[in-house]
């Protein structure tokens, strides 16, 4: 126990240090900012804002748009590497919606599961987007390299001390990164067998698209620092080349540093580096956040609420259909995004001087008394805009109920406390934007449940940084006094700053607070009979078979908030275990997904997903779990299905050896074995002789192979549970030998079976005999596919290159035959000729998977004692 808690206190620790790392380096950015701009004026940057040319904004605006056609190119490449046939529209669709969003906010929400989300939909297979992502990110860095080596080479600078960066000039720097363009090149020249790299095959691309990924990273790079460079002042005396390859350098430490954006890292060494400082460079810098990075994410937005209205009174076609199709999965990423943004936005307003022309005018019309309320109330919805982020996210609708009045009232505070009418703008098209959204945000839980994790703290911890920042550098010239708190006047702009501060401070102490005192759930019982009833009616009009383990009785449940779906799972050591994906309709699941990952928040235990399939990996990935392999489902096509053909020989003797013993095949329907009476309820046979037969045979079954029953994912011999079913017997002379229950799934989509039992007697391969009678009769009825279920550890790669859990279970699977019969299982389904469909885990990383998997093996055996004894 103890050994447990030291890990898990490891593991949290080693996951806040790396989640501190941005937020030292933007505390560290905002620091050296404070030493370059000790001479600056607030009041000059903003009159240097004014003195843009329109024509600069405007050839700003027209590189943006090119270089956002540009960044079609990796998708394009990606695409062309894994062969996969997607359209060129859907192609544009994710590529552009992918970089609105990563380019702003992919460090603090993710990107890649708006990646991974859209083109999952799209029919791309689990490891084709994970090849597709390591092609992005290669030629991302190859062409960055790339770039960098030649300007750092042909047009060399030095790098300044107070960086503290260990060369003294660009030029060894760009030799550097032109051999390891060159490694990469020759890889892709002589490499053709696939490459294993942290648990992912991937084929090198051929050398040809090697260099035009390169190149087209290059114009990517280029484009960005032109639309900078275009930005600055006239008497910035530098050339294209040179403050290409200073930008450069400067987006390779705001990329290390991982602060989102690069905010304030990029800056920092973009001041360090140039010739000269002045307001002109910061008023650029501002423009070209703006044009470069919140731009992009507005018009993602807007048009995700378009497609929103649209499809709701229009039928679609192209482009946009597929577009619409997609809103449910990525349109609350950028609603909250956008939300996030806008509480920033208002609480950068708050820390900065009001503009005495606009002050003039909501003196003359409102008292003083509504200013200074206007100004604490504005940061005050700020405050409350950043801490929905986190239900947004999780699309619990009180967030977005919440958020819309929030940014109405924030438009009418921009206006009152300094007729800042941009401010109103950004809040009321913010406000249009989330109205049509509603949809997407259909969960009834508690805001307070949806947990902070340590990434949002770093998010929050970020955004008042960025406030303490803005504040003292604004009025470092005024002397602070203590009746500065109580000053109240028309020009009193700091003790209006440090008011809002206040404000801001007590809206996240009274959130932590409440998150503090909150009661924590204990774990729930197990399943009551009516969760029982409710699960089975959803159940039924499940297609996968596999949703009937909800029925053993030795799960527990949660449901969704509209009870049309369930997660069951089981409880062991440190872990919650859920049995396979949420069980009901899409939207209703990824409710109790969510419900289920909270409640393990609130319990301080690990959330798994055990045996979840590949269709389904973005709903994992977008709660921030790891993806782990854990074997592969074999399923037999059933239209058609026979015993002809030479695949099929080995079937075809044992039906026949089958048939010479005197073998027979039948199925008792769960009516015959189990009347009910006019209220549904089972009624007690007057000869109990059916069940005490299969009793006979499970007994002599458990004896012959040493073992107790299992549970989980496992049936097991109840007669409660055996009634509900379909029993298909094997029969020598009429005597039966062997017995299963039948899983049917909905719409005839799915057949399967879960408790097979014989007598040690029974002829050899009576169990291939059943199984294949069972699939020609689902044929006869009409079923798709028949489950022979999961092969464990089948199909997990174990390159030496792999991570260490691939290697682990690849020696698992090899032997450890005296727990599981793992190659034999393996084996015996491939006679019957199946598709093999991957199966995944989907639970925190590092070790915390070897233990879910642990915890899992032991509520499979039924217990730790049943698990050793095996």
């Amino acid at each position: 126990m103890n050994d447990t808690v030291t890990e898990d206190r490891w593991q949290n620790g080693k996951a806040i240090a790396v989640a501190l790392i941005p937020l030292i380096a933007f505390l560290a950015a905002l620091w050296f900012l404070e030493q370059e701009f000790r001479n600056l004026s607030m009041a000059q940057v903003v009159e240097s804002l004014r003195t843009i040319p329109t024509l600069a904004i405007v050839a700003a605006l027209l590189l943006t748009a090119l270089n956002y056609v540009v960044l079609i190119g990796y998708d394009w490449l990606g695409i062309r590497c894994i062969d996969h046939p997607i359209s060129r529209k859907q192609i544009v669709t994710a590529s552009l919606f992918s970089y609105a969003f990563s380019n702003s906010l992919g460090a603090l929400f993710g990107g890649t599961p708006i990646r991974w989300r859209m083109y999952s939909a799209w029919g791309l297979t689990a490891p084709e987007i994970v090849r597709l992502i390591y092609f992005i990110g290669s030629a991302f860095w190859t062409g960055l390299f790339l770039l960098a080596g030649l300007v750092f080479i042909f047009s060399p600078f030095d790098i300044p001390q107070r960086l503290h960066f260990p060369l003294a000039s660009s030029e060894p720097l760009g030799y550097i990164l032109l051999i390891l363009v060159s490694i990469y090149w020759s890889i892709c020249f002589f490499r053709r067998k696939e490459i294993e790299f942290f648990g992912v095959n991937f084929q090198p691309p051929p050398f040809r698209i090697a260099i035009v990924q390169a190149l087209i990273a290059a114009f990517d790079f280029g484009l960005t620092a032109a639309t900078l460079y275009v930005l600055l002042p006239a008497d910035i005396s530098i050339g294209y080349f040179q403050f290409t390859a200073i930008f450069l350098l400067a987006l390779f430490v705001a990329l290390v540093s991982h602060v989102p954006g690069g905010l304030g890292v990029l800056e920092v060494v973009l001041l360090v580096m140039l010739p000269q400082t002045s307001e002109s460079i910061v008023a650029s810098l501002l423009i070209f956040r703006i044009v470069y990075y919140l731009l992009p994410l507005l018009i993602a937005m807007i048009c995700l609420a378009a497609v929103t209205v649209y499809k709701h009174h229009h039928r679609v076609t192209g482009l946009v259909a597929a577009t619409a199709s997609l809103t449910t999965i990525i349109a609350p990423r950028f609603i909250t995004g956008g939300v996030y943004l806008a509480g920033i936005v208002l609480l950068v307003s708050g820390s900065l001087p009001a503009a005495q022309g606009r002050m003039e005018i909501v003196r003359d019309l409102l008292p003083l008394t509504v200013i200074e309320l206007s100004h604490f109330l504005a940061s005050f919805v700020g405050a409350l805009l950043i801490v929905l982020g986190r239900g947004l996210q999780q699309r619990i609708d009180a967030a977005w109920r919440i958020s819309c009045g929030l940014l109405a009232f924030g438009a009418i505070f921009s206006l009152a406390k300094g007729f800042d009418y941009e401010e109103a703008i950004v809040m009321l098209l913010l406000l249009v934007i989330l109205l049509p959204c509603r949809e997407h945000f259909y969960r009834r839980g508690g805001l307070l449940a949806a947990r902070a994790d340590v990434g949002w703290i770093v998010t929050i911890g970020m955004s008042i940084g960025l406030l303490v920042w803005l504040i003292f550098f604004a009025y470092r010239n005024v002397q602070y006094s203590d009746e500065m708190w109580w000053q109240f006047a028309y020009e009193g702009d700091a003790p209006r700053s440090l008011r809002a501060l206040v404000g801001v401070s007590v809206v996240l102490c009274v959130v932590g607070v409440a998150r503090i005192i909150r009661a924590h759930p204990v774990p729930p019982e197990l399943g009551t009979p009516d969760q029982i009833a409710a699960a089975a009616k959803i159940v039924a009009q499940s297609p996968r078979t596999q949703a009937n383990l909800a029925l053993l009785g030795d799960k527990r449940f949660i449901f969704s908030q509209d009870k049309q779906a369930f997660v069951m799972f089981g409880c062991e050591g440190r872990s919650w275990v859920s049995m396979g994906d949420p069980v009901g309709n899409i939207a209703s699941a990824d409710d109790a997904a969510w419900r289920f990952r909270e409640a393990c928040d609130e319990a301080g235990v690990k959330p798994a997903f055990y045996q979840v399939d590949e269709s389904r990996l973005g709903r994992y990935i977008e709660m921030g779990l790891s993806i782990l392999k854990l074997g592969e489902e074999a399923k037999v096509t059933l239209p058609g299905f026979s015993l002809e053909g030479s695949a099929r020989k080995n079937l075809r003797r044992t039906m026949k050896r089958a048939d010479e013993m005197g073998l027979s095949f039948k199925v008792v329907p769960a009516a015959e074995h189990s009347p009910t009476d006019k209220q549904g309820n089972w009624i007690d046979p007057s000869t109990p002789e059916f069940f005490q037969t299969l009793q006979r045979i499970s007994d002599a079954w458990m004896n012959e192979k040493s073992t107790g029953e299992k549970g989980f994912s496992l049936g097991n011999f109840n007669i409660d549970y055996l009634r509900r079913y379909d029993i298909g017997l094997v029969m020598l002379k009429d005597e039966p030998i062997g017995f299963t229950n039948i899983w049917r799934g909905a719409d005839r989509q799915e057949l399967s079976v879960d408790l097979m039992r014989y007598l040690p007697d029974a002829p050899y391969g009576v169990m291939e005999y059943l199984f294949t009678k069972l699939m020609m009769w689902g044929s006869e009825e009409g079923y798709q596919t028949f489950s022979l279920g999961m092969a464990p550890l089948a199909g997990v790669d174990s390159h030496r290159l792999g991570p260490l859990w691939n290697r682990v279970s690849s020696l698992v699977y090899r032997h450890g035959e005296h727990f599981y019969n793992f190659q034999g299982l393996r084996s015996y389904k491939a006679k019957f000729d199946p598709v093999w469909h991957p199966k995944y885990l989907a639970a925190p990383g590092g070790f915390a998977s070897p233990q879910v998997l642990a915890n899992v093996s032991t509520l499979i055996a039924g217990g730790m004692v049943k698990l050793l004894r095996r």
